[in-house]
């Protein structure tokens, strides 16, 4: 839950506030846990924290309820992202890798948070991520340790086994679709040397499947579906939507409550145990600035009184840029066509109505592979979302040609970008700087990926479609002339980590450095970012986060 909106400007010191407790219903303002946001990561904290009665739990959540029917079906992404009841709205600054482009910035503003907007894919990553993130000094985070985590919360259509669990709360599907475009395209990758897989998710993601789905007989599963609305009525859980949160109350180097607004009001409430903030990569180190934690000098030019100088805050933003590679075809059906006529769409929104099938029940991308730039990676490091369909722009008009898209991305990318508040109004958007393809490893692989993705479609798989392709279109070959094109036709997956990051800003107890009583628990604390779709990470980081915190308690 990115939390701007609602504040005023101050030019005073926000480490200490006498009029702390002074609240007007005070049976409200005292809990043992307060979670800022409600999104992925916060519903899990709230089932888990609030499963215990003695425990007093308050979920903020600065968006609203979720409520909207375009929440519910898959499709309805495309109603959601862009829309300020459901997103955010943020944008990028100019970016220079980007031929100065600045993208728009998804993020979920509703209960539920970007699982409420997102594409449904369940994607854990690679074993290799975290036994990486275990190497670099965070213990307790490696593959072995981490799994149970994913399988403990997980109900998996094929029933319980070594990698699946059964019975848990995030329902995994396979996608309710059949695209004959597709099925050619995984055909010419095994061609090109891609096998097919049964499993993505079982720590070697390397081949070609189709995604697996955060759904439930064809409706999205959110978190919130999955962990909040079964136990709202638990009477030790409040939970409170519109609420914009300002800031931390810090006394004597621990955060004990936060200061936020309601409507016109401002409110607090007190933590006799700890503040978790969850309030994801861009949210959670806003607040953290606005509390005084980050880099002081310029905290003070904003009227900000540093607490702590910590220029880490913020920094070590990563995210996966998508290069949509879109190709003309002939003599076979693609969405461009099956949604062109009101007869198309119709037929569309009875096959849904019916069977909770068809185009209405697609995730986004449909078709995954995993693939190798070139040999020097140990593991997959591109991620392909193949789709049967192609438009100009995320939301745009499809285009009125048959056509399939084929989205890859690099998943570990070098750039590093920042995060940073631009005021101590809360109601100011961020300034998010992604920094793609600043490093020269970054555009060759992007290079690289863009000939990976027409050497698959040179196969002899596609060859009946006489696939032409349109974008970034013929003519682009030298590895420079790649990289500029991957520029102008990039744009995110929407998959930002690592700006609060285990490591830099908090240990691997997930508790700030050098604050008491405060912790992080979102996608921010990736110390660097997972080999694929990041929202089943993220949910498995707050069910360890979790258990962090209850044990602390003991």
């Amino acid at each position: 839950m990115p939390p701007f909106g609602g504040g005023r400007e101050r030019g005073k010191r926000l480490a200490e506030d006498p009029a702390f407790g002074k609240c007007r219903a005070p049976k409200m303002d005292q809990f043992d846990y307060i979670i800022v946001g409600g999104g992925s990561a916060g519903c899990v904290l709230a089932n888990r924290l609030s499963a215990d009665p003695r425990n007093r739990v308050l979920l903020l959540e600065a968006g609203g309820k979720d409520d909207y029917i375009w929440i519910r079906v898959p499709v309805g992404y495309l109603y959601c992202i862009g829309n300020p009841r459901t997103d955010w709205l943020y944008q990028t600054e100019a970016e220079e890798g980007l031929s100065g482009r600045a993208l728009k910035y998804p993020r979920g503003r509703v209960l539920g948070g970007c699982s409420s907007i997102n594409g449904m894919i369940y994607m854990r990553g690679q074993a290799a991520d975290y036994d990486g993130w275990r190497q670099a000094g965070n213990p307790g985070w490696s593959w072995d340790d981490v799994l149970p985590y994913f399988r403990r919360a997980e109900d998996h259509y094929a029933g319980a086994n070594e990698y699946h669990g059964a019975g848990g709360e995030i329902r995994v599907e396979k996608q309710r679709l059949r695209w004959e475009i597709l099925e050619a395209f995984q055909r010419a990758a095994e061609q090109y040397g891609v096998p097919p897989v049964a499993d993505f998710n079982r720590g070697d993601n390397f081949g070609s499947s189709f995604f697996d789905v955060t759904q439930r007989r064809g409706w999205r599963w959110s978190a919130s579906d999955a962990f909040l609305k079964p136990v709202r009525s638990r009477a030790n859980l409040q939970v409170t939507t519109g609420a914009l949160v300002d800031r931390l109350v810090i006394e004597d180097g621990r955060a004990t409550g936060i200061v936020y607004r309601l409507g016109n009001e401002e409110r607090r409430a007190a933590a006799r145990g700890e503040v978790l903030l969850a309030a994801g990569a861009i949210g959670s180190p806003a607040i953290l600035e606005r509390s005084g934690i980050g880099e002081a000098a310029r905290l003070a030019q904003l009227g900000i009184a540093p607490l702590l100088d910590r220029p880490e805050v913020g920094g070590n933003l990563q995210d996966h840029l998508q290069l949509r590679c879109a190709y003309r075809v002939a003599g076979v059906a693609t969405l461009n066509q099956r949604a062109s006529s009101l007869v198309g769409k119709g037929l569309i929104g009875l096959e849904y109505v019916l069977r909770r099938s068809g185009p209405m029940a697609m995730a986004p991308s449909q078709l995954g592979l995993f693939v190798k730039s070139d040999e020097r990676h140990a593991t997959a490091n591109l991620e392909y979302h193949v789709q049967p369909l192609s438009l100009e722009a995320f939301g745009g008009a499809l285009d009125p040609f048959p056509a399939f898209t084929a989205s890859v991305c690099n998943l570990r990318p070098e750039s590093r970008g920042r995060v940073a508040i631009t005021s101590a109004d809360p109601a100011a958007p961020p300034s998010i700087r992604p920094n793609y393809l600043a490093s020269e490893e970054d555009r060759r692989v992007a290079a690289q990926a863009i000939r990976i993705t027409r050497q698959i479609v040179a196969q002899p798989a596609m060859a009946g479609y006489r696939p032409e392709e349109v974008r970034p279109g013929p003519g682009h070959d030298s590895e420079e002339d790649l990289a500029r094109a991957a520029g102008a036709i990039g744009t995110t997956i929407f998959h930002p980590v690592g700006t609060a990051a285990m490591g830099r800003v908090v240990d691997a107890e997930l508790r700030v450095t050098g604050i008491g009583g405060l912790r992080v628990i979102d996608a921010s604390v990736m110390p660097t970012i997972t080999s694929g779709n990041t929202n089943a990470p993220v949910m498995m980081i707050a069910e360890k986060g979790a258990e962090m915190v209850l044990a602390g308690r003991r």
